[in-house]
């Protein structure tokens, strides 16, 4: 079984510390979501994953062995960390090329990765003359090269358009599926929401979350029900007497906290008061992590300070102050995109990587 593996790890630059103590573990046959604020940690912990990094003090393994063991770790561990960092005058079949020779790996494998990523066609054409979507494909083809049991994805659907959305979404669980390890970084909650079976979360360098993501959700929001009557007040009298108090809505609707469809319908029933609709108000993703990460953020706007984000959702009753939810040398060639030599070597493991410093350019679409 291959798993990524971090224990007790911890990683210091100069009097800052960017990972504190961090223990989990990626599982294969699930998508991990791996998720936190700008500056939580995420980036430094896949730069320390992947050997581009060295830890202050403790372990990241992948597989029970360290990044940098593997003689040919593009056979082993897949990542894209910065689609941006290619050599801008080679084509990208050139750039897959020189990766595939450096790890031993059949050509063949160049154009099926280019047809997965949907930039075949392009394949001729300088990396310098590439979208920020299209690089992105790249990066996420160079992952792909060496058919690895384990994938690292910072950010994976930064630059596409709906249809690279969509292909991440499904590619990553049909990996999953075929029973490897996948880690994917983001900040698209709607999205991680899609894809992901398991969540790791950091905040400020710490584990907030490593728990199921169904888990995750019930943990931090208050479950609520939606309800139409043409019997509003009655049914009320008769709800506040099982312990629960609807608020009717300015839509006619009334919202019923801390309730599920199951506690409602039979009362309903039993008092043959007419039901027009009943529906869960299904929690968010988005609204479990704002509650859980309100005062793990460490870059902040105005506005959110002003309308405090954490107030703005139902906790449940267990939620309050952020707590850990479930339970709390450079490798010869690497599969990380965008790397600066032909062999794949990484570039430099310059502390200005992790990520609550310098920030990605967006300025091109995808065509």
């Amino acid at each position: 079984m291959t798993s990524i593996d971090v224990q007790e790890l911890t990683k210091e630059y100069g009097t800052t510390r960017a990972v504190d103590r961090l223990t989990f573990s990626v599982r294969p046959g699930r998508v991990t979501g791996f998720l936190g604020p700008n500056g939580a940690g995420k980036s430094t912990t896949m730069r320390l994953v992947l050997g581009l990094d060295r830890p202050t003090s403790g372990t990241a393994t992948v597989g029970g062995r360290i990044y940098a063991e593997y003689d040919e770790p593009l056979r082993h561990v897949g990542a894209l960390l910065d689609a941006q960092a290619t050599h801008g005058s080679r084509t990208a079949r050139d750039h897959l090329r020189a990766l595939a020779a450096s790890n031993r790996i059949p050509t063949r494998r160049v154009d099926e990765v280019l047809e997965e990523a949907g930039i075949a066609k392009v394949a001729s054409r300088r990396i310098k003359t590439y979208s920020l979507g299209m690089r992105q494909r790249l990066g996420i083809a160079a992952a792909l090269l060496g058919d690895p049991s384990v994938l690292l994805l910072d950010e994976p659907s930064n630059g596409l358009d709906p249809e690279g959305i969509i292909w991440i979404r499904e590619l990553t669980r049909r990996l999953a599926g075929q029973g490897r390890t996948v880690l994917v970084s983001s900040h698209l909650m709607n999205e991680t929401a899609s894809y992901a079976d398991h969540l790791v979360v950091l905040g400020r360098g710490r584990l907030l979350a490593d728990t199921p993501m169904r888990d995750f959700i019930d943990s931090r929001i208050q479950p609520k029900v939606r309800l139409r009557t043409t019997e509003g007040n009655r049914l009320r009298a008769l709800l506040l007497g099982q312990g629960f108090d609807p608020v009717q809505d300015v839509d006619g609707r009334w919202i019923v906290a801390g309730a599920r469809v199951e506690d409602i319908g039979p009362i309903a029933v039993r008092e043959g008061i007419p039901v027009l609709e009943l529906a869960t108000e299904e929690a968010t993703l988005e609204q479990a992590y704002l509650d859980l990460t309100a005062d793990e953020t460490e870059f902040e706007s105005g506005a959110s300070r002003m309308s405090g984000a954490s107030g703005a959702f139902n906790r449940s009753s267990t939620s309050g102050a952020p707590r850990a939810v479930g339970r709390s040398a450079v490798p010869r060639a690497s599969s990380v995109s965008g790397s600066s030599g032909p062999s794949g070597s990484p570039g430099n493991a310059d502390p200005a990587h992790h990520d609550s410093h310098t920030p990605r350019k967006t300025t091109t679409k995808e065509v």
